[in-house]
């Protein structure tokens, strides 16, 4: 079994913002893989689904952007999943609109979620796949610009990154880190 976890923050407030694209991700992942309706598990939302015959559970915190790891870190534990089972979907305003990178392991880079689920976990070493949101503009605070919305040809853009994200996490689950950041990256 693999977990994929799609960041954001709940509420509608937040749908529909640059921040909330992991759980757009997530969405589109159910989408096209789910087997049912979302549960309530681990302080989120829980989509079972299957790629290629692999048992995958879709997870989306409720516990807003910072709080993750107390839901990924639930989640793991139940189904005592190792660190390599788990990919981490986020957005990455230091990389360009709609750019993908899938990484094995790493730092937080400044996301405030994967630094909650690296303080949870006690590891670095989970594969991450991360979305470009950005630049921020000049004159914007870091802050307002992740909570902001996907404009015009922007949202065209990001909507094409979440279809290409969606394929980035099924690869990983199917084939493996290496050739999803062979294909994606």
């Amino acid at each position: 079994m693999k977990l994929v976890v799609g960041l954001g923050n709940p509420g509608r407030k937040y749908e529909a913002t640059r921040h909330n694209i992991g759980f757009v991700v997530l969405a589109e992942l159910a989408k096209r893989h789910g087997q049912g309706r979302p549960k309530a598990a681990f302080q989120g939302d829980v989509v079972e689904a299957a790629i290629a015959g692999e048992k995958v559970l879709l997870l989306g915190p409720l516990t807003y952007m910072n709080r993750s790891g107390s839901s990924v870190r639930a989640a793991a534990a139940y189904y005592r999943l190792a660190p390599e089972e788990l990919l981490v979907v986020c957005d990455d305003f230091n990389l360009p609109l709609a750019k993908l990178r899938v990484r094995a392991c790493g730092s937080a880079g400044g996301q405030k979620g994967l630094a909650d689920i690296i303080r949870h976990l006690g590891t670095e070493d989970f594969p991450r796949l991360r979305i470009g949101i950005g630049p921020v503009p000049d004159g914007w605070d870091a802050a307002d610009f992740v909570l902001s919305r996907f404009g015009g040809e922007e949202a065209a853009e990001a909507a094409q990154a979440v279809g290409r994200a969606a394929e980035a996490a099924a690869v990983w689950v199917t084939e493996g880190i290496d050739i999803a950041m062979n294909r994606f990256n």
